[in-house]
């Protein structure tokens, strides 16, 4: 249960040996990690030990410095004052803000990419549009959340906005943890599909102000859904 819990997590699988497991490197224990954020396996306000995750994840303890400061860059963990390193909790109204943050900036990311849009790009939007709705058709909810990251890196990707991509990112992992629930409840890829498409549409057409708009609603209506968890 949240709180200062000490760290469980599932162990790394060992990919040496037997007695001579190979230490887990640092980029593959912040993607464990950060799963373990996410999925609610490490819960919010849990305390990180970097001795327990050292032996729970089979990483030497620079490792583990390493990642917990990449998670902290990230949002997904704060380091208090000698106390070390827990999970943030994120409360649903700071989500809701990060997410209407993150709608101005996907926005004008989106507005970019209509205006550059190439024709391989238009190609691979078109491509995650017939997975995304392929998805919802069989209640895939893996592949379409799989489908709605590439969507939203790949509209970023095509702005050139450097900046804004790096603010997004950081923004995107401080409310990882409810977009993870909304993303696996069973009715949301029905409401978020038609506003995914109204963006792909918009992009591939190479109309800005359209693009623009059909994103700026798309992480509203992901903001309401959000602040309906609180209900």
């Amino acid at each position: 249960m949240p709180g200062e819990s000490s760290t469980t997590a599932p162990r790394a699988a060992s990919s040496g040996t037997p007695g001579r497991a190979s230490s887990t490197p640092a980029p593959q224990l912040v993607s464990l990690l950060r799963d373990a954020i996410v999925s609610g396996q490490l819960v919010p306000n849990q305390r990180l030990v970097e001795a327990d995750l050292s032996e729970e994840y089979n990483a030497s303890r620079g490792n583990v410095r390493i990642a917990l400061s990449e998670l902290s860059v990230e949002g997904l963990i704060e380091r208090v004052q000698n106390r070390g390193a827990r999970v943030r909790a994120v409360s649903v109204e700071e989500a809701v803000e990060i997410t209407e943050v993150r709608g101005a900036l996907e926005a004008m990311c989106a507005r970019k990419a209509a205006e550059r849009a190439d024709g391989e790009q238009v190609e691979r939007l078109r491509a995650i549009a017939r997975r995304m709705t392929a998805a919802v058709d069989t209640g895939n909810l893996s592949e379409y959340s799989q489908c709605n990251k590439e969507l939203h890196a790949l509209i970023i990707e095509m702005s050139g906005q450097k900046t804004a991509a790096e603010t997004i990112k950081r923004l995107r992992g401080q409310a990882v943890r409810y977009q993870f629930k909304l993303s696996n409840h069973p009715g949301r890829p029905a409401v978020s599909l038609p506003q995914h498409l109204a963006i792909i549409d918009a992009v591939c057409n190479h109309r800005p102000d359209a693009a623009a708009e059909a994103m700026s609603r798309h992480l509203a209506s992901v903001a309401d859904a959000i602040r309906s968890t609180e209900d």
